[in-house]
């Protein structure tokens, strides 16, 4: 019974974990946000790229460095002219498109709630005085629009109405003669923007420009709540030969290299936080170049993609298009836009036991339309293919229960001799066929699901702000009245008085196993209520059937001792 003590030991110092990272969302100070420091216009020493624009200079004439290790265009300076600014309205979400550069500034969206204040929408893509997170496109080639460049609009309508998508045209001029239009094509029911270059060649000679295509944030930690540690935040790539790849921002700091597969032809890249991500999403068979790193002079960090558009000669036009998603962690939504892109769901070491749980939930979701309703769902399943198991561990501790007068003897008769003593408490075990670790099979086929389920509330964007019923408007956090853990406090106490104590322990320990659960509870304040939920639905069906085993083993003995006196 030594190894359920442990069990229990290492429960709790895991619960205490999950506390402490609760404890440090409520009362770790605000992280303070580093200032934007605008970078000298001059090239980037890690990086030949185009520099920003003189006052008053065609900027679509900006030199530009050369194609061969170009990593990345630098961050347009302070000084940058400001151009229009277009408000886009679809279905999902408001964008914002600044006419220099064609750079996305904002992008709002519609079901998903700022934290702090609900009555707001959430900025998976924005850019104030605190916050950096834009999209930016354009050409690496000298004489081409990049991100500093004016653009003039050419499309009319900026709302999506009825229709089934929206077109927003800008277009620039190319220093050689001929135009290059930057193309975003909004659809409904869809968080996929196309972003594509057309250019069409006007000078006397062929032309072959790059194109690039690149997310740029600051390091400032968005999206997190609910006392989630750990969640990562920063830029993201996949391909098939390497996988998902997480670049931390302190390795682009210092400059590693190898962080993530850079000549590809297929794949993405991005940047993710808490809940939500925006990715780069070039077609399969498209050669690109990836590149990740962070700016000099500035918290601002760079993931992006350039490829070449090829040869165009005079009077021809081409096209470059890379579609860009901005949005929540959909998984449907995720799996649908590009393989791989689901992966950045970041369920933590457990991903292999979450998955399915949230694949389960998800299917018990559609039946009842309420995600506290899919999680009891779920606990009722996971305990009825797990009751045989169960019973059998029930069997041994009710027994234990019945034996308990007959192991007293054993330990009075032995009292000075612990070898005689575990012996014959062996025996009586394999006389009366007990396990006496099988009260530990329970706590341990738990353990797993409760800390799968502890990351999928607070992974899945699903169940992000997710109501139940009545006090619970959201599953991911905690309870707001604490009625939930003061339930799992009674049912855990009413479970420890139906198990008998183990054997060998005395007065004093049995006190403090049968009201370490009721402590617990008070853990459960700062815990998301779905997983309270589960554990308290969990608590009062092992209860039951434990109340029923105890019932079934007390006539089995009575039966017994009838036959005896006969």
């Amino acid at each position: 019974m030594d190894f359920q003590r442990l069990v229990l030991f290492v429960i709790f110092s895991m619960s205490g974990v999950f506390l402490f990272q609760a404890w440090q969302k409520e009362n770790a100070p605000p992280k303070p946000v580093a200032p934007i420091t605008a970078p000298a216009a001059t090239t980037d020493k890690k990086a030949d790229v185009p520099t920003a624009p003189a006052a008053g200079s065609n900027a679509a004439t900006a030199p530009a460095g050369a194609v061969p290790g170009a990593t990345a265009p630098a961050v347009a300076p302070a000084a940058a002219p400001a151009g229009e600014v277009l408000t886009v309205k679809t279905d999902l979400f408001t964008a914002k498109i600044n006419t220099i550069g064609g750079v996305i500034e904002e992008v709002a969206l519609n079901e998903d709630k700022d934290a702090a204040d609900k009555s707001k929408p959430y900025y998976v893509l924005l850019k104030n005085k605190d916050r950096t997170h834009v999209a930016q496109s354009g050409f690496n080639t000298t004489g081409f629009a990049n991100h500093y460049s004016p653009y003039s609009k050419v499309s009319g309508s900026s709302e999506m109405g009825t229709a089934n998508s929206l077109e927003i045209r800008l277009s620039a001029p190319i220093a050689s003669g001929g135009k290059t239009d930057l193309v975003y094509t909004f659809k409904r029911g869809s968080y996929i923007v196309d972003v594509a270059h057309e250019v069409t060649n006007g000078g006397a000679a062929a032309v072959s420009p790059v194109a690039y295509f690149q997310l740029q944030r600051d390091s400032k930690v968005t999206g997190t709540e609910n006392g989630m540690v750990g969640i990562f935040h920063g830029p993201v790539a996949y391909s098939e030969q390497d996988k998902y790849k997480k670049i931390d921002y302190k390795d682009l700091e210092k400059g590693k290299k190898n962080l993530y597969p850079q000549n590809v032809d297929n794949g993405w890249i991005g940047m993710v936080e808490h809940y939500f991500v925006d990715a780069w999403l070039p077609k399969a068979g498209m050669k690109r170049e990836n590149y990740a790193l962070k700016v000099d002079g500035a918290d601002n960090y760079l993931a992006g993609l350039k490829t070449a558009v090829g040869d165009i000669a005079p009077g021809a036009t081409a096209k470059i298009n890379v579609p860009l998603y901005m949005g929540p962690q959909e998984q449907d939504a995720l799996k649908a836009a590009a393989p791989g892109l689901e992966l950045v769901v970041d369920y933590g070491m457990f991903n292999f036991v979450a998955a399915p749980m949230f694949w389960l939930l998800k299917w018990f979701h559609s039946f009842v339309g309420n995600w506290g309703w899919a999680i009891i769902l779920l606990t009722i399943l996971i305990k009825a293919v797990f009751y045989p198991l169960n019973a059998a561990a029930g069997r041994s501790m009710g027994k234990m229960k019945l034996v308990g007068p007959k192991l007293k003897e054993i330990q009075t008769k032995y009292a000075d001799d612990r070898v005689k003593l575990n012996q014959a408490m062996m025996e009586l075990y394999k006389k009366e066929k007990i396990n006496p670790l099988g009260g530990c099979l329970p706590i341990l086929i738990q353990m797993p699901v409760f800390i799968a389920l502890y990351w999928v509330l607070m992974a899945a964007v699903e169940l992000r702000h997710a109501p139940w019923i009545g006090w619970i408007h959201d599953l991911s956090g905690p309870d707001p009245l604490f009625i939930l853990p003061v339930l799992y406090g009674l049912t855990a106490f009413a479970q420890a008085k139906l198990q008998p104590p183990a054997p060998g322990m005395d007065p004093m320990q049995q006190k403090i196993m049968q009201y370490m659960p009721v402590a617990f509870a008070a853990m459960f304040f700062f815990f998301p209520a779905g997983l309270v939920l589960y554990w308290t639905v969990s608590n009062i069906l092992q209860i039951g059937q434990q109340w029923q085993i105890n019932k079934m083993l007390e006539r089995e003995q009575a039966a017994v001792v009838a036959a005896g006196k006969r």
